[in-house]
């Protein structure tokens, strides 16, 4: 009976052992991350919607040479708008709820594979502005970029591929290759990730704006007189993670066009204008321009109240515009970086 069960033993780990090498090497093979991806060689095609995860290939790929940075108020920004007469080869990089580090980690990755960066687009939400944001707790979101998607390959890396999640995307893969499946997300980065144009729903889209009032609109105009705040005040905010942002910044090369946005997301994402969190809020985006200024940078900020911003019909939700706006801010944002004026209705403020 011993003998019998020391068998039946060695044959099960022989099969389960031979099993997940089967598995690696299907996962291995297709190398749905792009592990084996480096510069001049194309990027495996998009098959998984969590961008962290997908988009370190397109930077090693090296086919291009300027990109879009930020959380999600920057993905309907389309790279082939921007890419039209600014002789750069633009990725969308932004990642959904991307933390100030997240975002810097990608910065990082992608300046180490471009020898010569032309153009950095860089939006910056209200997260870069808390007190907290380089607290070892706010550095990762639930979707974390493994550290090894964001730094050279190494031969220790592959084993970790190993796993159901991975073994769903090579799956994904194969159904494309076979013709059976189509990208989850352009070969560029970009994908429409908001709800079809075509279902969008005014009313509903207020109740998501205005979620915190259940669905009615807020008093929006200035707080007249403003609030007062005490000098000992203003001299305690601190924005920590804009010494990241110098950092960054100054770490590109000299040639590289950085343009740092304040994308427009609705007033209600904002303090209210006059409160004493807006006067907060305006001294740290007069840092980031403050900053942009020392390195050569320029600023565009739409975060304020305007034709886009006070309109309810532009957005989804507080953050999210609809892609008439999203077409007119790259149509903007490009015209800009070409030096020229932004728009006559005071949309975007630039200071160059």
């Amino acid at each position: 009976m011993a003998k019998a069960w020391i068998a039946w033993s060695r044959w099960f780990v022989l099969a389960a052992a031979s099993c997940a090498g089967l598995l690696f090497a299907f996962i291995a093979g297709l190398d749905p991350f792009g592990l084996r991806v480096g510069a001049g060689q194309p990027a495996r095609p998009i098959m998984d919607i969590n961008q962290r995860y997908m988009y370190p290939q397109l930077v090693r790929s090296g086919r291009f040479d300027a990109a879009i940075l930020g959380t999600s108020t920057m993905r309907l920004l389309d790279p082939q708008l921007l890419s039209q007469g600014l002789d750069a080869r633009f990725v969308n990089l932004a990642m959904n709820a991307a933390t100030p580090w997240e975002q810097l980690q990608m910065a990082g990755l992608f300046r180490s594979h471009v020898a010569a960066p032309k153009r950095i687009v860089w939006g910056f939400d209200t997260t870069w502005c808390e007190p907290d944001a380089t607290d070892p707790a706010k550095r990762l979101t639930p979707r974390p970029v493994p550290d090894w998607l964001s730094r050279e390959v190494r031969w220790s890396d592959w084993p970790k591929l190993l796993n159901l999640t991975n073994l769903e995307i090579a799956g994904r893969l194969m159904a494309y290759r076979l013709g059976w499946a189509r990208e989850r997300i352009r070969g560029d980065g970009y994908e429409v990730f908001t709800p079809p144009e075509a279902s969008y729903d005014l009313a509903r889209a207020r109740s998501h704006i205005y979620a915190g009032s259940g669905g009615r609109p807020l008093d929006a105009s200035p707080v007249t007189p403003p609030e007062a705040v005490s000098a000992a005040e203003r001299a305690g905010w601190r924005f920590p993670a804009l010494a990241w942002l110098e950092e960054a910044i100054g770490a590109f090369p000299n040639q590289t066009e950085v343009m740092l946005v304040l994308p427009p997301a609705h007033l209600m994402a904002y303090p209210r204008e006059g409160s004493a969190a807006w006067q907060r809020y305006a001294a740290c985006k007069a840092e980031i321009a403050a900053l942009a200024s020392r390195r050569g940078a320029i600023t565009v900020d739409y975060a304020h109240a305007s034709p886009i911003t006070t309109q309810d019909a532009n957005y989804w939700d507080p953050l999210h515009f609809r892609l008439p706006i999203a077409a007119r801010f790259g149509e903007e944002l490009a015209a800009i970086a070409k030096g020229g004026e932004p728009f006559a209705d005071g949309a975007a403020r630039v200071i160059r």
